[in-house]
């Protein structure tokens, strides 16, 4: 491995994690969140902070937000709301430097979009989300950090980001994995020069039905489609491209799409990223195996 690994959390990486999860209206439906969540969330928002949210989009200067929620040394969204405040454009030009040859178009703008939006998302819906979220992903980090010494780096990095590969490149010395709970299954994967931060999806579910877990049912249910379990059997013979396997469903892009989207979230395949960049998917067999298991202990009540 010619990179280090490591583990983070901190409430404030759950704050911009459900503000990613808001403002990304195209993954509502694919998430497991309630499908309504967003809708009930904005009753509750003051209209303008609805009607800002409702203007924004994920595009370069909210990758820099991320960049900026990693580089403070704060833990919640108050601390770096006021850390934020007290540096000043020269400091933040050269905390992000090393990270980023490009920069907001216009810097002081930027700090105050991010200063306004992060002290309403929180007096407005972080402050008052539920204990269990932030203790379940502060107990799933600490899992992660004992269980990183246990194994091999790349068994590590697939066990926790369920089949993210992240090949060794020039432009990567670092790997950050942070667990997060508004925006599973989804991940979210950003590049600073030598930086990737990964903030992945925790698998945590705070339902308590009596009933396989939400990663494991999904799991069930994304077998349940012809074109998956042909995409599964033609990665069974090697890594492939998404275009190798377009052409090999003979489906159009956006269908084909959107059963690697489900195979991917359920941890079916491995997804093989160069940065940013994903560049093969291949089969994890692994998952299969086990969930054979999860299913007899269901059924066995054990």
């Amino acid at each position: 491995m010619d990179y280090h690994i490591d583990i983070e959390f901190k409430p404030l990486n759950e704050a911009i994690s459900s503000l990613h999860t808001y403002i990304c209206r195209k993954s509502h439906k694919k998430l497991d969140l309630s499908p309504s969540w967003a809708q009930e969330i904005r009753t509750k928002l003051t209209p303008d902070l609805a009607e800002w949210l409702d203007q924004l989009s994920i595009d370069q200067e909210w990758k820099y937000a991320f960049l900026l929620v990693h580089l403070c040394p704060e833990t919640d969204v108050p601390a770096f709301v006021n850390w934020l405040s007290k540096q000043g454009m020269g400091e933040l030009y050269e905390r992000m430097s090393p990270y980023s040859s490009s920069f907001p178009v216009d810097m002081s703008a930027f700090k105050e979009k991010i200063l306004k939006l992060f002290t309403m998302w929180q007096e407005q819906y972080f402050e008052h989300i539920s204990p269990r979220i932030l203790s379940s992903l502060e107990e799933v980090a600490a899992e992660r950090k004992n269980a990183k010494s246990a194994t091999s780096a790349w068994q590590f990095i697939d066990e926790t980001t369920n089949g993210l590969i992240f090949e060794p490149i020039a432009s990567l010395s670092k790997l950050v994995l942070i667990p997060q709970y508004h925006f599973q299954p989804i991940n979210v994967i950003s590049h600073f020069n030598q930086l990737t931060l990964c903030y992945y999806s925790a698998r945590v579910d705070l339902s308590e039905e009596d009933f396989l877990s939400a990663h494991d049912y999904r799991i069930l249910r994304s077998l349940g489609e012809k074109s998956r379990l042909k995409i599964l059997r033609y990665l069974h013979q090697g890594p492939r491209t998404f275009i190798e396997i377009h052409r090999h469903l003979k489906l159009s892009k956006g269908i084909t799409h959107d059963h690697i989207t489900k195979l991917r979230s359920a941890g079916l395949i491995h997804a093989h990223f160069e940065g940013e960049n994903l560049t093969v998917y291949s089969l994890r067999a692994g998952t299969l195996d086990r969930l054979q298991h999860v299913i007899m202990d269901f059924i066995t009540g054990k």
